[in-house]
């Protein structure tokens, strides 16, 4: 450190001063790189019952060949240079508009190489692993640099943020709504304490924003809710600094939105009003909602979760938003009240009371009971873009807001070392400055995003959480503060230490596809047919094949959201049903031979002459026997050809 400075003083003495304080250097440190690692230890290990088994896929299965199948199309964009808001690999002849489906571009063009070096299983495992991982080190960052001064607090606040139930149950099948990396930098952004360079960051802000829409744009409207609400508390709490940030705010929002909406201009067209449009969503979001003792609950994907109480109080496995358990949240209650008086806690308390209960959906359940009480939900209803979101995942935005108060708490207690007699120093700033001293913090200052103090100023997503100021204290006091403190978050997380991902079996992709043997006889503009052809949300092998052979072939059908009819843009799951596919799906559901017609033979054929199909190919199937007698049946028998069942259409089909 370098040395005091000296100045004038009666008598001619020379007094030392403190030397100006520096801002908090951004060097990487050895402990840095030991929380990342670890945080990427623990999601590989969440990710465990799958990697080097293709027969296997995590328990939302369906999901998982979707998302398998858009890391594959991802990567044949990049490769052969397609169009990547839509493709004609599914769903032919009509094909499916990727903008508006969760095409996760973000993710699937920087995995290209890991998609075609090792498959898209390969590829949806590290995707996960990165989802969870880096969104767990983005808050990390912005903790250890914006709002506490220890690691060991961003540390925890960051496993609380990437790791929570509600993260690890969305990581299994959705990957859209796990990554969620990029919202620490775009509310680092929005809420920058500094006034300056307002263009530089606008733009910065923008292309953040534009590239959160490739990754998914309804964790951009769960932000952009959150944010909004954050920023009117925080200006209640702490109008000085509202009036002081709020110009520069704006600025940065402006440039924000003209930069994204440049860029987003003909996507967001593609997606609204391009080829395969569609309008709503094909389920009724309201459906999805957390049930109000979900949140004191245990998730199945924890170490005292089971599968039984989750399936009560949340729609689906997928949904164990809210499982924070009654620990966590009695910690949280009382960080909020030991420290209320900080603007900050203050606004996160709002931000993440307004989304529980807005995830409790139109009408509050208690243990699988309707209280017949309306839930605030119901005020989205005519929102545009809200009334969209499910509302079970309103609670993801819980999470963060945990994540912060965990880590503030911990900071505060941790900055209870003793210093020389005793006296406690105060935590240094982060980005700006530091308090260095007992009582050099800027109490009474405003730094959205960035403040230290607390003891009166503001310190919105970067105070230090250190008090602002010293405070005295014996060293067995601070030291007994700690003990307590850290036992108590222990207590409270170790409960929810999540359990790798559950998985399921799946049956293979047959030789004759994965091989090739397929091309012999699908010539060019024809399609490979998988029976059955599903086309409603049911699993699909079209989707699965599909993904595992690179989008080698062209098939009907598959899983995504689509409009009912060419001209009915209402929201359906996959394609509109052919009368043959409906015939071959109660087949596989039933187990049960229907008796066909020849009205059902010429149905057929047109059918297949709608799809453009070659080949029908059948795999494993739970009830196959029932459907391939149906094939057999409508078009003539097939045979078996590496592991699948064999159907060449092209004499029927001309």
């Amino acid at each position: 450190m370098a040395a005091p400075a000296a100045v004038g003083a009666p008598g001619g003495r020379r007094q030392p001063v403190a030397p100006p304080v520096a801002a908090r250097p951004r060097r990487v440190r050895g402990v840095d790189v030991a929380v990342v690692a670890g945080y990427l230890g623990l999601a590989v290990l969440l990710t465990s019952r799958q990697w080097g088994r293709p027969d296997r896929l995590f328990h939302q299965d369906n999901d998982q060949m979707l998302f398998e199948w858009m890391l594959a199309r991802a990567a044949r964009a990049v490769t052969a240079g397609e169009n990547p808001l839509h493709s004609a690999a599914l769903n032919a002849p009509d094909g499916v508009n990727l903008m508006a489906n969760t095409s996760v571009l973000g993710l699937g063009v920087p995995l290209t190489p890991v998609t075609l070096l090792f498959g898209t299983q390969a590829a949806f495992l590290v995707a996960v692993v990165v989802s969870l991982a880096g969104t767990a080190t983005a808050w990390y960052i912005l903790l250890a640099r914006r709002l506490v001064g220890s690691r060991v607090a961003a540390a925890v606040g960051g496993l609380v943020c990437g790791f929570a139930p509600g993260m690890v149950a969305q990581a299994g099948a959705h990957l859209h709504m796990a990554a969620q990396f990029l919202a620490p930098p775009i509310l680092a952004l929005v809420f920058r304490p500094g006034t300056d360079r307002v263009r530089r960051h606008g733009v910065v802000l923008g292309l953040l924003v534009a590239y959160q829409v490739f990754v998914g744009e309804e964790l951009l409207v769960l932000l952009a809710l959150a944010a909004g609400v954050f920023a009117v508390a925080y200006a209640l709490a702490d109008r000085a600094a509202a009036r002081r940030l709020t110009p520069a705010l704006l600025g940065r929002l402006g440039v924000g939105a003209l930069v994204a909406g440049a860029l987003l201009a003909y996507p967001l067209w593609f997606q609204f009003l391009g080829p395969g449009h569609y309008q709503g969503m094909p389920f009724h979001a309201r459906g999805f909602q957390l049930d109000a003792a979900s949140f004191t609950a245990s998730a199945r994907q924890t170490v005292l979760g089971d599968g039984y109480v989750p399936g009560l109080l949340s729609p689906n496995p997928t949904e164990e938003n809210s499982f924070f358990g009654p620990g966590l949240l009695v910690l949280a209650v009382v960080v909020m009240v030991w420290l209320w008086r900080r603007p900050l806690v203050r606004a996160l308390a709002a931000v993440g009371l307004l989304a529980a209960l807005l995830s409790l959906g139109d009408t509050v359940r208690v243990d699988g009971a309707s209280t017949g009480l309306p839930g605030p939900y119901r005020l989205l209803a005519g929102v545009p873009l809200l009334d969209l979101v499910v509302p079970a995942r309103f609670a993801l935005i819980c999470v963060p807001v945990l994540g912060v108060l965990v880590a503030l708490s911990l900071d505060r207690a941790l900055a209870l070392a003793p210093v020389g007699g005793g006296a406690v120093s105060a935590v240094p700033g982060a980005e700006g400055g530091a308090a260095a001293s007992p009582g050099t913090g800027p109490r009474g200052g405003a730094a959205a995003l960035s403040g230290t103090g607390s003891g009166g100023g503001a310190a919105a997503l970067s105070g230090t959480g250190s008090g602002g100021g010293g405070e005295a204290a014996a060293d067995r006091p601070g030291a007994s503060v700690r003990l307590l403190w850290g036992g108590a978050v222990a207590a409270a997380l170790l409960p929810l230490a999540p359990t790798p991902i559950r998985t399921v079996p799946t049956w293979p992709v047959p030789a004759f596809v994965a091989d090739g043997g397929w091309r012999a006889y699908v010539p060019p503009g024809r399609t490979l047919v998988p029976v059955p052809p599903v086309t409603g949300a049911g699993v699909s092998p079209a989707t699965f094949w599909s993904a595992r052979t690179g989008l080698a072939f062209t098939a009907p059908g598959g899983y995504f959201i689509g409009p009912s009819a060419a001209a009915d843009p209402t929201a359906r799951w996959g394609a509109p049903d052919r009368p043959t596919a409906a015939l071959l799906r109660r087949a596989a559901e039933t187990g049960e031979t229907p008796a066909v017609t020849d009205a059902d033979r010429r149905q057929a054929v047109a059918d297949l002459r709608h799809w453009r199909a070659a080949v029908l190919v059948q795999g494993g199937l739970h009830r196959g026997e029932a459907v391939r007698r149906t094939v057999d049946a409508l078009v003539g028998p097939g045979r078996e050809v590496d592991g699948a069942w064999v159907w060449d259409v092209r004499p029927l089909v001309g």
